[in-house]
This record gives structure tokens, sequence and C-alpha cells, in this order.
């Protein structure tokens, strides 16, 4: 097996940044530093490691969705301390998230142990959609749909344009759909924040054909095949 690939699939990161890392020197294999690309491995008995520690294929893969409450990091070890998705799950694997939510976001959330399936429904050329609802303080105007639909303009720089309706206002609350591609760094949160909206609740509830369907907040569960095989 290519060093790469059984990086990417340990979960290390993407085939390319696996790469990087083999140039900067970071893997060991068998005690010796290897630089070279395309270097090939006996993943049953070579010792791989990184930064010094070592790397072991997953016994069996996991892909689980989770509905990740607010005030949960999706970081395996949060550097505030907070707590995170990971004591949620109990899971013998080393799992990682496909993509993150911030801290005050909630919804659905993949976790997974297989590097390859990750790296590939995490890539922007897969062009999954993902299903937001976002509730809002007061009424929204016809004109700032139409600015959200197209991408608000911020210090210059035009947000990925998005697929924004209206569900409901009732009692000063708008409930929202909005449906992106790309899901920049908080692109929702900053969407509403060029029009002057304030967000109360932001909850991701569809990634591609996976729905958070009927999880409470806090609960997870397989995958099922046909959610799998939508994905892949």
């Amino acid at each position: 097996m290519r060093l790469n690939k059984f990086l990417s699939n340990s979960g290390i990161a993407s085939r390319r940044k696996c790469d990087e890392i083999i140039k900067e020197g970071k893997v060991t294999v068998n005690g010796k530093i290897v630089t070279e690309l395309g270097t090939l491995i006996n993943e049953k008995k070579d010792r791989i490691k990184v930064e010094g520690k070592e790397i072991k294929l997953p016994s069996s893969f996991v892909y689980i969705k989770l509905n990740k409450p607010k005030g949960y990091a999706c970081s395996a070890n949060d550097e505030k301390g907070r707590k995170t998705i990971y004591q949620l799950i109990d899971c013998n694997e080393r799992l990682f998230s496909i993509g993150r939510l911030d801290y005050n976001t909630e919804g659905l959330i993949l976790l997974t142990n297989d590097g390859d399936f990750a790296n590939k429904v995490a890539h922007p050329s897969y062009n999954l959609e993902k299903e937001y609802h976002v509730n809002i303080v007061g009424d929204i105007k016809e004109s700032e749909l139409a600015v959200l639909r197209k991408g608000v303009v911020i210090e210059g720089n035009r947000l990925p344009s998005a697929k924004v309706e209206k569900i409901s206002y009732e009692n000063n609350v708008t409930k929202l759909s909005v449906i992106i591609n790309e899901g920049l760094n908080r692109q929702i949160r900053r969407m509403f924040d060029a029009i002057g909206k304030e967000i109360k609740l932001l909850k991701r509830v569809r990634i591609g054909e996976v729905k958070l369907g009927g999880l409470k907040r806090g609960d997870y569960r397989d995958l099922t095949e046909k959610e799998l095989n939508s994905l892949v």
C-alpha cells in the first residue's frame, strides 16, 4: 500500500495533505524518516509513526450520524476545555467528523474512522448540499431574501449563493430553510450578520440525502446502508 493512502485511510488527512506531511519529514517507517512520495509499505508489518505517534489502520469501519447539541465543540481535544461531541459517543474506534459545526450550532454531523470516505465526502468537488433551519428575530423582506440567494458581499468579497426559503413567521420569529454547497467557515452566520439579522437558532437538518430525522439532541446511530450508499 502507498504510504499516503495508508495515512489517509487511518484518518490523518487527505492524500494530498498526507503527501505534504511526508515531504516535511514528519513520517517514519520502522524508525526511519521517509520523505519520498509514492513510498510503498506493508500495512500489516511495518510500523508507521507521524510525529512520533504510531498510526494503525482501523480494525473495522464505523459510520455514524449524530444530533449535535448546542454547546459542544467538534474538536477531539478542545483548547478551551469545553465539552466535545466525542464525549457523547461510546465507540472504541478513533473517530473524526466530516466537516464541523460551530460551538453554538446544532444538528446533523457525520463521524467515521474511514479516512478515504471522509475526505471524499468533505471535498468541495463532491458538491453535497447541506440544509439548515434558521430562526431569526423579526420578519424578513423579499429584498433581503434576494440578497442571501445571490450571495452577500462582505468587505468586497461575495459569499457563495444559497437557496433560501421562508417557512414561517410567528411570535416575531422567522423560520427559514437555507441550503448551501460549499460550507465556508461560519457562512450562514456571516450571511445573516451582513443583512443585520439576529440568529436565535441554527440547526443542520440534512447532508446530501442523509437527514437528521427523529434523532434527539445528543443521540446518534449508525448510518443505514441506504444512507451510506447515498454518500458514496
